[in-house]
Order: structure tokens, then sequence, then C-alpha cells
């Protein structure tokens, strides 16, 4: 099975921002950054698409096609009290102490990145199981630095230094050898 991965365009909230779960819209710009990722899947044949809940991830999944898959485990990391506040704000002990080890840390009322992992996963070991030949997934950075950690066997520690612009497509083959 082919698995595309395909990170939500540029969310309509200022730079400096911490957004993990929050609900945001997309910019004005969603049509024109949604042509490439669209002329992309053009000529691909695909079974269904996934998409996180997030207006963020369901506007472009219904762009794609009106036929979508809400799946929550498919979120960003929850930063809980941190939501919508800017990172300049987070006390730089708080902020300082969960980047140290942010794998395991969670924020506070928020979770850590190996449980967001978790969840990834079992979506994904879900997913395999399935007699789909191609999927599109809709989704967030974390997310996609999760699974493509996971399929690579890639330490979680080093999934950051994965850079996924927004509107970014991944390609995972689970025929192939990870």
């Amino acid at each position: 099975m082919e698995i595309i991965l395909i990170r939500h365009t540029t969310p309509d909230i200022e730079k400096g921002i911490c957004y993990g779960q929050s609900d945001i819209d997309v910019t004005s710009n969603f049509l024109e950054e949604s042509l490439p990722i669209l002329k992309e899947l053009k000529n691909i044949n695909y079974d269904a698409v996934y998409t996180s809940p997030l207006i963020r991830c369901k506007k472009l999944a219904k762009k794609i096609n009106t036929n979508v898959i809400i799946d929550d485990r498919i979120k960003e990391l929850n930063f809980g009290d941190w939501e919508l506040h800017p990172w300049s704000e987070v006390a730089k002990e708080d902020l300082n102490h969960w980047m140290e080890n942010f794998v395991y840390e969670k924020t506070k009322n928020g979770e850590s990145y190996i449980e967001l992992h978790k969840r990834v996963t079992t979506f994904f070991e879900e997913i395999i199981q399935l007699s789909y030949n191609r999927i599109i997934v809709v989704t967030h950075a974390g997310v996609m630095r999760s699974l493509w950690a996971y399929w690579n066997s890639i330490p979680l520690e080093k999934s950051f230094d994965l850079k996924i612009e927004y509107g970014a497509i991944l390609k995972i083959d689970t025929e192939l050898d990870s």
C-alpha cells in the first residue's frame, strides 16, 4: 500500500503562536496553495482520503475528495495550556524543560510526543491492515514526522530533522522494506 501524507496549507494565525490542536482555519491564499497539491494528485488513483478533524486539514481533504474519513488520531500534538499563546510568553524554564525531553515530556494539560506517536502508529497499523492500494492522509507536521520516523526506524528525537513545509507531500510505500 502507498500512503500519501499531505500537510495542511498555511493556517490563518500569526507566526510565533502555539496552535497544536486549536481549530485554526487556513489563510485566504488557500485556493492558490492547494493548486500544486491538487495537480500532483490529479492522475493518481486512491481508495480513500483520511483527514484530521481540524478545519485546516478538512478543508484541503474535501478539496481533494468530498468523501473523506475523519480520524481524531491524526490530530496535531496537544500543547495544552500553551495553545493559542505566543511561544515567547511560555515561561523559559517550562519551554526549556519541555524542549530538552519533548519526546516524553508533556506540556501542562497537553500531551507528549510519545503519546502523539502512540495514537498515530495505532492509526497507521490499523490502516495498513485494510485492503487499500493507495490512500491519502491530510494531517499535520507532527503526525507526518511521527509516521516517517516509525516507518523508517528513525528515533523520535531525530524526527524534527525532517523539514515539512505547509502543503508538503510525503509518500510511504508499505510494500518496500523500511
